[in-house]
């Protein structure tokens, strides 16, 4: 039966967890400014900065959101040795995360997001990177990585978070989860287009919808639940998981299990929210499934945590880790509704 000193105990037992994270890390670089006029060259919004700051952004923003829960995240990824990447480090160690994890390489940029907001709204978005994937010599170095911090760390869990920018690969993912299957360690999966199919046999699959519709080339109405239940089974078997949480956005969020060869599934409803800026909430969702999947977590709970914790980061402007004390609250007042 689920109560409140479970709930608490789940909570506190975030704070046990190491996890790996593996996939594209980056800078997310804001400029904040006021805008009052419009351009005379232009018919464009003249921004007048007030201030920068620079975040952690993509796979890096998992490992905030695991922190701000209690978690210990690791970072595995390939960043530029160059001015942002030692930017990204430094924010790594401000942060309290370790860089055990992260290749520096002359041969990658490190790939940054230029976000500029006016009067509180993202008016513009200017992208530094590269998408190729990583060449033999940059493999060698992440994978060897990656499996020496299995063996010097009790890992509980592994995390890929992939934005299509080429640190992960099939080569990756397969030494990746046949190492974390040797080991009975629990991965969880937030995929993008070009690896989607090739995350075979890990315990949580997270794409959002339209992830769903171009990695199974079907097109389908979530509404219908009958509908939605039959692609994600489909989607289940293709890649033989023993879960999948596919993220819906204003619709909520469906989880699928298997349990004794038989697929169980719920639809879990959004919440009703104050949406300022949706930047992030996926990198929330699958930090918050996480660390419930390597608690053994019942699905139907990991799903309706993660539900919630998605929609408060939504509330926040820019990628901003959730709040550990609020997310608590909103899970107690999700028990007594």
């Amino acid at each position: 039966m689920l109560t409140s000193e479970n709930i608490d105990q789940l909570f506190e037992n975030f704070s046990h967890l190491n996890v790996l994270v593996i996939g594209d890390v980056m800078v997310d670089a804001y400029i904040w400014g006021q805008v009052d006029r419009i351009c005379p060259e232009a018919p464009v919004p003249i921004v007048m900065v007030k201030e920068r700051e620079n975040r952690l952004g993509g796979a890096a923003n998992v490992g905030l959101n695991l922190k701000a829960l209690g978690a210990n995240p690791i970072l595995c990824s390939v960043i530029g040795a160059d001015q942002k990447g030692n930017e990204f480090k430094q924010l790594v160690q401000d942060a309290g995360m370790s860089l055990d994890g992260l290749i520096s390489d002359a041969g990658r940029i490190t790939t940054t997001k230029f976000r500029i907001i006016g009067n509180q709204h993202q008016m513009l978005r200017v992208d530094e990177e590269t998408t190729e994937p990583l060449n033999q010599h940059q493999f060698d170095l992440l994978n060897d990585r990656i499996l020496s911090l299995f063996q010097e760390n009790e890992i509980h869990v592994v995390v890929f978070q992939d934005y299509d920018k080429g640190v992960i690969s099939p080569r990756l993912i397969n030494s990746v989860v046949t190492e974390a299957h040797n080991r009975k360690i629990p991965v969880a999966v937030d995929p993008k287009k070009r690896n989607f199919l090739d995350y075979k046999k890990v315990t949580l699959f997270k794409p959002n919808l339209k992830e769903v519709k171009e990695g199974l080339g079907v097109n389908f109405d979530p509404r219908n639940n009958e509908q939605l239940e039959m692609v994600i089974a489909q989607l289940q078997d293709k890649l033989q998981a023993k879960m999948v949480l596919n993220t819906l956005s204003e619709l909520g969020v469906f989880i699928s299990w298997e349990t004794k060869g038989v697929y169980e599934s719920r639809l879990i409803r959004a919440h009703r929210r104050n949406i300022t800026d949706v930047s992030g909430a996926g990198d929330t969702v699958i930090s918050v499934a996480a660390l419930c999947l390597a608690l053994d977590a019942e699905p139907g709970l990991m799903a309706a945590i993660a539900n919630l914790a998605g929609g408060l980061v939504c509330e926040e402007v820019g990628v901003v880790p959730v709040n550990k004390d609020k997310l608590r609250e909103e899970v107690a007042k999700m028990m007594t509704s």
